[in-house]
Formats: C-alpha cells, sequence, structure tokens
C-alpha cells in the first residue's frame, strides 16, 4: 500500500492495531516524541507457538539510522520467550522492507498471501525467523 502516508488510510491501520492490540509505540527518548510504531499479532499456539511483526510505520528523517533493526531484535528477543517462530508479511513489490528482513535474518517462505487494495491485486510474501535461527545468529 503506496499511499499509507495519507491520514485517511493510516488511521485505518491505527485504529486496527488499537482493536487488536499489541501495537507499539516508537519513541525518541532524547525528544520525548513519537516517531512512529509497529506491532504483534496473529499469535497462534501450535506446533510451538508464532507470532507476527509488522506493520511497521517509521517517521522517514529516522530510516536509515538503524532503528528499525533494533526494534526488530528486541521485538524478536520477547517473542521468543514464548513462541517458535517469527513471522513477517511483505508486499512483493516493497524491496525496501524485504532487504531489511533479510539483513536481520528473516528466510523468505514459499508461503504468500494474496488480498486485495483499492480493486488490485496486493502479493504479500511471508519471511520468518526461527527461535534457533535467532538463537544461533545472536550467538556468533
Amino acid at each position: 500500500m503506496h499511499d499509507r502516508w495519507r491520514e485517511d488510510v493510516f488511521r485505518e491501520f491505527f485504529e486496527d492495531a488499537l482493536a487488536k492490540g499489541g501495537a507499539l509505540a516508537i519513541v525518541d527518548a532524547a525528544k520525548d516524541t513519537v516517531i512512529g510504531s509497529t506491532r504483534y499479532q496473529a499469535y497462534d499456539p501450535d506446533e510451538g507457538g508464532s507470532v507476527e511483526i509488522g506493520w511497521t510505520f517509521l517517521a522517514r528523517q529516522y530510516w536509515g539510522k538503524g532503528i528499525n533493526p533494533e526494534m526488530k531484535a528486541l521485538m524478536l528477543a520477547h517473542a521468543f520467550g514464548s513462541v517458535e517462530r517469527v513471522d513477517f508479511r511483505v508486499g512483493e513489490t516493497n524491496y525496501r522492507s524485504r532487504i531489511a528482513l533479510e539483513n536481520i535474518g528473516a528466510v523468505r517462505t514459499k508461503r504468500t498471501e494474496l488480498s486485495r487494495y483499492q480493486g488490485k491485486r496486493v502479493l504479500h510474501i511471508v519471511y520468518e525467523i526461527t527461535r534457533e535461527s535467532f538463537a544461533a545468529r545472536n550467538s556468533a
């Protein structure tokens, strides 16, 4: 969704995050300012448990500053206290997010999800990180 910057579109994401729980604010502590949001959702207790991390929005001036990977590492460490696998869904053409996920050790799976937005088909690719792969990567 390339128009998430529009207030009406973002508001839908924001309201959905609040309704589902698991929403987190990203705060620049030095400025005491909210600079984005992210969330946990889609908890599934089967097969050791899984949860999705994503729906992340970060103010543009904070892109490329290392905030997103640091935040994801903290969220992953927290999640792996309860689940065996963390999933990430990303739009097929969202190359910036796909590269960022691969840089933190996420592996593309064969799972995909097809949805519709404004009458157009939107393909999401599912990436995952397992507790084992996260532990191995962080002990190296």
